[in-house]
């Protein structure tokens, strides 16, 4: 299931790319795909306020204003950073910051909690940077430019969910993981939907292709919903920290994927920089020593 999650995950870069290819913009994209996926988000608050046993605890103001805060963050902002570099970017080297969010929620947890790493979390987080790197400079002499500005977009999106996972954690306690990612991801639905009807003309989607239609399909359902509940099903049965090991799967997958459905190439310069990102977020992921048990704990 954490595999299979990961995957679906990762497919989401592919199918935008793919996108791009029949002239959507990325407000009308990242619109149908949040459109799609609203009913699935919302039957999973459903099921779990009425499932047999349920004792949802009633949301008061201030879990409001946090789950609206999660849903900006961690579901809007993010996915429209993501989608809006990805006009710009691979969908390797995309995956590739993406995959840094471990290392921006170690550094939130330094920088606004005066958290602790140990030594090995701060070499972890330097070998992947250098993978990021690596990539990054191949990709400029390759296409230009641009690819700063796509690579940035991305770096705020990875920011922007590094943000939402430091401050849900409370709220997850509270609420349960599953009702929470449903609400917020409702949320996100909501301000996607609105984004979209402030600036774009309904006209907009009688003249999208029909391939745009069933890519928005897939991206809601195959990337998104089922993603989604896969992880979470595959962390309630080996926990949170297996289930980000197992995820290190994601990022070689959208390789594979890059190489056999948009012809992204499989360079030298790739596959080192997969390899220095993989290894670096496995390196921080892993327990701490005796001596750092306390402040990796806090970081976690």
């Amino acid at each position: 299931m954490g595999m299979l999650g990961a995957i679906g995950f990762s497919g989401k870069a592919i199918i935008v790319k793919l996108a791009y290819r029949h002239g959507v913009d990325t407000v009308t994209f990242l619109m149908l795909r949040m459109l799609l996926a609203l009913p699935f988000f919302m039957a999973m608050v459903w099921w779990t306020q009425h499932r047999k046993g349920a004792r949802p605890v009633r949301l008061n103001p201030r879990d409001m204003l946090g789950v609206a805060w999660l849903g900006f963050c961690g579901y809007y902002l993010a996915s429209f950073l993501d989608f809006a570099g990805l006009q710009y970017i691979s969908a390797s080297l995309e995956r590739l910051i993406l995959y840094l969010n471990p290392t921006l929620v170690l550094l939130l947890g330094v920088v606004l909690y005066g958290k602790r790493a140990s030594r090995h979390q701060w070499i972890g987080m330097a070998v992947s940077y250098a993978g990021v790197v690596t990539v990054f400079g191949h990709e400029v002499r390759l296409t230009g430019a641009d690819v700063g500005l796509g690579a940035l977009l991305v770096f705020g999106s990875a920011i922007s969910y590094a943000l939402y996972l430091s401050y849900s954690g409370e709220m997850v306690q509270r609420l349960g993981a599953l009702r929470l990612v449903g609400l917020a991801s409702c949320v996100a639905c909501v301000l996607c939907v609105g984004q979209f009807a402030l600036l774009r003309p309904l006209s907009v989607l009688a003249a999208l292709d029909a391939d745009v239609w069933w890519l928005s399909v897939l991206n809601a359902s195959l990337c998104t919903v089922l993603p989604v509940v896969l992880v979470m099903l595959a962390i309630a049965r080996i926990g949170s920290a297996l289930a980000a090991q197992v995820g290190m799967v994601g990022p070689m997958s959208t390789l594979v994927m890059a190489a056999l459905v948009l012809d992204e190439p499989l360079s030298p310069w790739v596959l080192a920089g997969t390899a220095l990102v993989t290894a670096g977020v496995f390196i921080c992921s892993q327990g701490p020593r005796p001596a750092d048990r306390e402040a990796g704990a806090q970081v976690g």
